[in-house]
């Protein structure tokens, strides 16, 4: 098996907290330039986009150099600058083939106060 592939029930965690320049990048990025992403003038915090959210369980990918095939999410709470959110992968399976190992994930993200913004899973690849 490849040395960086984590074995099924590994828990991978990370903790970002999005700033108002990261919404306001991605919104220039995306195009998607909604008031509640872009609100004009005020410090106070904005909603971050949903698919910028969504970049704490790719980080794992990253990682690893996994390559996804699918990926799912559901957003369940708006998520706002300013607050730390924590995204939780677990190695639902993994199977290693002679050219790849494939591997399934669910992850779970949560706000400072432990409610649920975001989850969902995925499968993919990592090419030996």
């Amino acid at each position: 098996m490849v040395d960086d592939i984590p074995a099924e029930g590994d828990v991978e965690t990370y903790t970002r907290t999005f700033t108002r320049e990261d919404v306001r990048r991605f919104a220039d990025l995306s195009g998607d330039e909604g008031d509640h992403h872009v609100a004009k003038g005020g410090d106070g915090p904005l909603v971050v986009h949903g698919l910028l959210t969504a970049t704490l369980p790719t980080k794992f990918g990253g990682d690893i150099d996994y390559v996804a095939r699918r990926m799912t999410f559901e957003f369940t709470r708006p998520v706002h600058t300013g607050r730390a959110i924590t995204c939780e992968v677990t190695i639902d399976d993994v199977e290693d083939g002679e050219d790849r190992v494939e591997i399934a994930a669910s992850f779970v993200c949560t706000d400072e106060d432990g409610q649920v913004v975001l989850r969902g899973d995925t499968d993919g690849v990592v090419f030996r």
